[in-house]
């Protein structure tokens, strides 16, 4: 069994296949399905998808992108929206500095707010960072200070030092299809080089199809490919990656029930 701990179901580019695409999940050994929030008051139509699918589960959270536009939401808002059995995150929030959407400013409150409500609630929080390790290693290690909480830096595209520092603070890590690309050594050395407990694979779909995949519309059956070249990298059984990384999915996204127990 594997998980797409990461995936955006609710984009335009599913609309009009989602069943096939779900389907091909399971058939593809795919067990849970998170559908990550871009906009916390677009999040209905993340519970709408969760409802149709009995393994998939959603978090709820504002883009970093999305900063200037959910400006103002707070922890206590963030709080109240976990309380549905399906919301399993927080996020994605965090830090964008490669395109000019959301102001630093905004982003920061944002990273900040959803950070508070991960610590309140014991839910991970979902981090996006781009181009942007130094200030996100500052305010995790800020944050840290005040009380711990667990998170995930995803699609992970930054440096060693952000990547250990995570670690270092009791964070995870999760790679997507970039790993599988031919000029991504830096991320595979990465890759490599993490304890085996706080690794997890993603889609980010429709996003970053990786592998033999890439340049089609990313899904989550295609996390198979991440988890093979996971496994390459790090010299292990793509069994071995299956487990490693579907129980650091569990340990962290604990809300979200085993296979073997009974649904939310």
């Amino acid at each position: 069994m594997l998980v797409d701990s990461h995936c955006h179901l609710d984009f335009p580019d599913f609309a009009n296949d989602l069943d096939a695409i779900v389907k091909r999940a399971e058939t593809a050994g795919i067990g849970r399905i998170v559908t990550i929030s871009t906009r916390v008051r677009k999040l209905d139509a993340l519970l709408a998808i969760t409802d149709r699918f009995p393994n998939v589960y959603c978090s709820v959270g504002t883009h970093p992108h999305n900063a200037d536009e959910e400006d103002g939401i707070t922890a206590d808002e963030l709080i109240a929206l976990t309380k549905n059995a399906k919301v399993v995150a927080l996020g994605e929030a965090g830090l964008d500095n490669h395109y000019t959407d959301g102001s630093p400013a905004a982003q920061e409150r944002g990273f900040r707010a959803h950070i508070a409500a991960a610590r309140a609630t014991g839910l991970p929080l979902v981090i996006h960072t781009r181009e942007a390790d130094a200030r996100c290693g500052e305010i995790l290690e800020e944050e840290i200070a005040k009380g711990p909480f667990k998170a995930v830096l995803h699609c992970y595209t930054g440096g060693r030092d952000l990547a250990m520092k995570a670690i270092g603070l009791g964070l995870s890590i999760s790679f997507t299809g970039i790993l599988t690309f031919k000029n991504s050594q830096a991320i595979r050395d990465i890759a490599a080089e993490l304890p085996a407990d706080r690794i997890m694979v993603e889609t980010d779909a429709p996003y970053l199809a990786p592998g033999k995949y890439r340049g089609k519309r990313n899904e989550p059956s295609f996390v198979t490919e991440t988890a093979r070249v996971l496994a390459e990298t790090r010299g292990v059984s793509a069994d071995e990656i299956a487990r490693q990384t579907t129980e650091n999915f569990f340990r962290l996204f604990d809300k979200v029930p085993r296979p073997d127990a009974k649904a939310a």
